[in-house]
Protein backbone atom coordinates (compact mmCIF):
# COMPACT_ATOMS: atom_id res chain seq x y z
CA UNK A 1 0.00 0.00 0.00
CA UNK A 2 1.02 3.40 -0.85
CA UNK A 3 2.74 5.00 2.32
CA UNK A 4 0.33 8.40 2.20
CA UNK A 5 -2.56 6.79 0.89
CA UNK A 6 -5.90 8.74 2.62
CA UNK A 7 -3.55 11.65 3.73
CA UNK A 8 -4.60 15.14 2.70
CA UNK A 9 -0.87 17.00 2.30
CA UNK A 10 -0.80 21.19 1.89
CA UNK A 11 2.33 22.00 0.33
CA UNK A 12 3.76 25.90 0.08
CA UNK A 13 5.56 26.70 -2.98
CA UNK A 14 4.73 23.81 -4.91
CA UNK A 15 4.08 24.95 -8.14
CA UNK A 16 8.02 25.02 -9.15
CA UNK A 17 11.28 24.10 -8.18
CA UNK A 18 11.88 21.77 -5.36
CA UNK A 19 8.19 22.18 -3.92
CA UNK A 20 6.59 20.82 -7.64
CA UNK A 21 8.67 17.73 -6.75
CA UNK A 22 7.59 16.99 -3.07
CA UNK A 23 4.23 17.65 -4.43
CA UNK A 24 5.00 15.38 -6.91
CA UNK A 25 6.50 12.75 -4.55
CA UNK A 26 3.56 12.80 -2.03
CA UNK A 27 1.19 12.14 -4.74
CA UNK A 28 2.61 9.08 -5.83
CA UNK A 29 2.58 7.44 -1.99
CA UNK A 30 -1.59 8.66 -2.54
CA UNK A 31 -1.84 11.65 -0.63
CA UNK A 32 -4.22 13.82 -2.07
CA UNK A 33 -1.97 17.35 -2.53
CA UNK A 34 -3.48 21.05 -2.35
CA UNK A 35 -0.82 23.22 -3.93
CA UNK A 36 -0.25 26.58 -2.94
CA UNK A 37 1.86 28.93 -4.75
CA UNK A 38 1.91 32.70 -6.10
CA UNK A 39 2.97 30.54 -9.30
CA UNK A 40 0.17 28.97 -11.47
CA UNK A 41 -0.36 25.34 -9.72
CA UNK A 42 -2.23 24.05 -12.56
CA UNK A 43 0.38 22.55 -14.67
CA UNK A 44 1.39 20.26 -11.58
CA UNK A 45 -2.29 19.11 -10.91
CA UNK A 46 -2.79 18.27 -14.18
CA UNK A 47 1.04 16.56 -13.69
CA UNK A 48 -0.40 14.41 -11.04
CA UNK A 49 -3.65 13.42 -12.59
CA UNK A 50 -1.97 12.25 -15.17
CA UNK A 51 -0.41 9.95 -12.96
CA UNK A 52 -3.50 8.94 -11.71
CA UNK A 53 -3.41 11.12 -8.34
CA UNK A 54 -5.63 13.63 -7.46
CA UNK A 55 -4.36 17.25 -6.33
CA UNK A 56 -5.87 21.01 -6.34
CA UNK A 57 -4.15 24.41 -6.07
CA UNK A 58 -4.28 27.70 -4.76
CA UNK A 59 -2.85 31.05 -5.11
CA UNK A 60 -1.76 31.95 -1.49
CA UNK A 61 0.60 34.78 -0.55
CA UNK A 62 1.82 32.82 3.18
CA UNK A 63 2.96 36.36 4.76
CA UNK A 64 -0.46 37.34 4.17
CA UNK A 65 -3.01 36.23 6.85
CA UNK A 66 -6.01 36.64 4.84
CA UNK A 67 -5.00 34.25 2.09
CA UNK A 68 -3.59 31.95 4.97
CA UNK A 69 -6.92 31.57 6.30
CA UNK A 70 -8.46 31.34 2.91
CA UNK A 71 -6.13 28.64 1.17
CA UNK A 72 -6.81 26.71 4.95
CA UNK A 73 -10.64 26.46 4.80
CA UNK A 74 -10.38 25.81 0.81
CA UNK A 75 -8.30 22.59 1.55
CA UNK A 76 -10.55 21.54 4.15
CA UNK A 77 -13.97 21.96 1.99
CA UNK A 78 -12.11 20.56 -0.58
CA UNK A 79 -10.63 17.24 0.74
CA UNK A 80 -12.33 17.21 4.12
CA UNK A 81 -8.66 17.35 6.54
CA UNK A 82 -5.36 18.20 6.39
CA UNK A 83 -2.61 15.20 7.67
CA UNK A 84 -0.05 17.31 6.26
CA UNK A 85 1.64 20.52 6.33
CA UNK A 86 5.07 21.48 4.28
CA UNK A 87 5.97 24.59 5.05
CA UNK A 88 8.33 24.88 1.85
CA UNK A 89 7.44 28.59 0.49
CA UNK A 90 10.51 30.71 0.53
CA UNK A 91 12.57 33.92 -0.99
CA UNK A 92 15.77 32.16 -2.60
CA UNK A 93 16.20 32.26 -5.73
CA UNK A 94 15.44 35.56 -6.53
CA UNK A 95 18.13 36.93 -4.10
CA UNK A 96 21.42 38.17 -5.54
CA UNK A 97 24.37 37.69 -3.30
CA UNK A 98 25.90 40.31 -1.41
CA UNK A 99 27.51 41.34 1.49
CA UNK A 100 26.09 41.46 5.02
CA UNK A 101 25.98 45.67 5.06
CA UNK A 102 24.40 45.71 1.34
CA UNK A 103 21.38 44.29 1.90
CA UNK A 104 18.31 46.85 2.68
CA UNK A 105 15.65 46.92 4.93
CA UNK A 106 12.90 46.12 3.07
CA UNK A 107 14.54 43.29 0.94
CA UNK A 108 15.41 41.68 4.80
CA UNK A 109 11.79 42.18 6.11
CA UNK A 110 10.41 40.47 3.14
CA UNK A 111 12.62 37.75 3.02
CA UNK A 112 11.50 37.33 6.98
CA UNK A 113 7.81 37.68 6.28
CA UNK A 114 7.74 35.15 3.80
CA UNK A 115 10.08 32.80 5.24
CA UNK A 116 8.99 32.94 9.29
CA UNK A 117 6.03 34.54 9.47
CA UNK A 118 5.05 32.52 6.38
CA UNK A 119 5.33 28.90 8.17
CA UNK A 120 4.04 30.91 11.57
CA UNK A 121 0.58 31.60 10.27
CA UNK A 122 0.96 28.22 8.47
CA UNK A 123 1.16 26.39 11.08
CA UNK A 124 -1.72 28.83 13.27
CA UNK A 125 -4.28 28.03 10.75
CA UNK A 126 -3.45 24.72 9.98
CA UNK A 127 -3.08 23.30 13.71
CA UNK A 128 -6.37 23.42 14.76
CA UNK A 129 -7.57 20.80 12.29
CA UNK A 130 -4.88 18.44 13.17
CA UNK A 131 -5.32 18.95 16.88
CA UNK A 132 -8.66 18.04 16.55
CA UNK A 133 -7.97 14.94 14.97
CA UNK A 134 -4.88 14.49 17.26
CA UNK A 135 -2.84 13.87 14.42
CA UNK A 136 -0.81 15.82 11.93
CA UNK A 137 2.92 15.81 10.42
CA UNK A 138 4.11 19.48 10.16
CA UNK A 139 7.47 19.06 8.06
CA UNK A 140 9.07 22.45 7.72
CA UNK A 141 12.47 23.72 5.04
CA UNK A 142 15.05 24.65 6.53
CA UNK A 143 18.46 24.42 5.10
CA UNK A 144 21.76 23.24 5.35
CA UNK A 145 23.22 26.62 4.93
CA UNK A 146 21.93 27.36 8.80
CA UNK A 147 24.38 24.98 10.27
CA UNK A 148 27.16 26.60 8.38
CA UNK A 149 26.87 30.12 8.19
CA UNK A 150 26.98 30.93 4.25
CA UNK A 151 28.02 34.46 3.46
CA UNK A 152 26.80 36.91 1.29
CA UNK A 153 23.04 35.63 1.95
CA UNK A 154 22.61 36.52 5.45
CA UNK A 155 19.03 37.09 5.62
CA UNK A 156 18.19 33.67 4.01
CA UNK A 157 20.12 32.23 6.31
CA UNK A 158 19.15 33.54 9.23
CA UNK A 159 15.52 33.02 8.00
CA UNK A 160 16.06 29.27 7.68
CA UNK A 161 18.16 29.07 11.33
CA UNK A 162 14.71 30.59 12.85
CA UNK A 163 13.07 27.52 11.13
CA UNK A 164 15.63 25.27 13.20
CA UNK A 165 14.15 27.25 15.82
CA UNK A 166 10.53 27.50 15.51
CA UNK A 167 10.34 23.14 14.82
CA UNK A 168 12.25 22.63 18.28
CA UNK A 169 9.69 25.05 20.28
CA UNK A 170 6.41 24.09 18.01
CA UNK A 171 7.61 20.80 18.49
CA UNK A 172 7.30 20.35 22.36
CA UNK A 173 3.95 22.40 22.03
CA UNK A 174 2.06 20.17 19.61
CA UNK A 175 3.70 16.50 20.57
CA UNK A 176 0.56 16.43 23.07
CA UNK A 177 -1.89 16.43 20.23
CA UNK A 178 0.04 13.81 18.51
CA UNK A 179 1.35 16.43 15.97
CA UNK A 180 5.13 15.50 14.94
CA UNK A 181 6.70 18.55 13.55
CA UNK A 182 10.52 17.82 11.87
CA UNK A 183 12.26 20.24 9.70
CA UNK A 184 14.03 18.85 5.86
CA UNK A 185 17.18 20.57 5.59
CA UNK A 186 18.32 20.81 1.99
CA UNK A 187 21.45 20.87 0.46
CA UNK A 188 22.40 23.67 -2.32
CA UNK A 189 20.23 21.91 -4.89
CA UNK A 190 20.05 22.25 -8.42
CA UNK A 191 16.73 22.75 -8.96
CA UNK A 192 14.65 24.73 -11.76
CA UNK A 193 14.21 28.01 -10.43
CA UNK A 194 17.97 28.02 -8.55
CA UNK A 195 19.72 27.25 -11.92
CA UNK A 196 17.42 30.19 -13.38
CA UNK A 197 20.08 32.63 -11.09
CA UNK A 198 23.53 32.34 -12.29
CA UNK A 199 24.97 34.15 -9.74
CA UNK A 200 23.88 31.53 -7.11
CA UNK A 201 24.82 28.61 -9.39
CA UNK A 202 28.41 30.43 -10.48
CA UNK A 203 28.97 31.56 -6.15
CA UNK A 204 28.01 27.99 -4.58
CA UNK A 205 27.65 25.13 -7.45
CA UNK A 206 31.47 24.15 -7.14
CA UNK A 207 32.38 25.02 -3.32
CA UNK A 208 29.30 23.26 -1.89
CA UNK A 209 30.00 20.26 -3.76
CA UNK A 210 33.58 20.31 -2.89
CA UNK A 211 32.32 20.44 0.31
CA UNK A 212 30.31 17.12 -0.06
CA UNK A 213 31.12 13.46 1.34
CA UNK A 214 29.28 12.65 -2.03
CA UNK A 215 31.03 14.85 -5.01
CA UNK A 216 27.95 15.49 -7.23
CA UNK A 217 25.97 17.84 -7.31
CA UNK A 218 22.23 17.26 -5.35
CA UNK A 219 18.92 16.95 -7.62
CA UNK A 220 15.38 17.37 -6.11
CA UNK A 221 14.73 13.88 -6.21
CA UNK A 222 17.41 13.30 -3.55
CA UNK A 223 14.73 14.78 -1.17
CA UNK A 224 11.99 13.43 -1.54
CA UNK A 225 12.36 10.31 0.02
CA UNK A 226 13.35 11.85 2.99
CA UNK A 227 10.31 13.86 2.38
CA UNK A 228 7.68 11.37 2.34
CA UNK A 229 9.77 9.53 5.62
CA UNK A 230 8.79 12.79 7.56
CA UNK A 231 5.37 12.42 6.40
CA UNK A 232 4.71 8.91 6.65
CA UNK A 233 3.88 6.43 9.82
CA UNK A 234 7.60 5.17 9.74
CA UNK A 235 8.95 8.44 12.04
CA UNK A 236 5.65 8.56 13.95
CA UNK A 237 8.37 8.55 17.13
CA UNK A 238 10.37 11.14 15.82
CA UNK A 239 9.75 15.01 16.86
CA UNK A 240 11.61 18.57 17.08
CA UNK A 241 14.21 17.44 14.56
CA UNK A 242 16.15 18.29 11.50
CA UNK A 243 17.20 15.99 9.17
CA UNK A 244 19.79 17.17 6.76
CA UNK A 245 20.42 15.82 3.21
CA UNK A 246 23.11 17.52 1.40
CA UNK A 247 25.39 14.58 0.29
CA UNK A 248 27.42 15.16 3.68
CA UNK A 249 28.38 18.77 2.93
CA UNK A 250 27.58 19.71 6.73
CA UNK A 251 29.86 17.38 8.54
CA UNK A 252 32.89 19.15 6.79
Amino acid sequence: MAKLAGKVALVTGGARGIGRHYALALAAEGAQVMIADIADGRPVVAEIAANGGNAACATCDVSDEAQVKALVADTVARFGRIDILINNAALYATLAPRNFDEWDVEVWDKVMAINVRGPYLMVRHVSPHMIAQKSGKIINIASGTAYKGTPRMLPYVVSKGAMLAFTRSLSRELGQHGIAVNTLSPGYILSDTGLGNTQHVEEEREKVRNTRAFKRDGYPEDLTGALVFLCSADSNFVTGQSLVVDGGSVNN
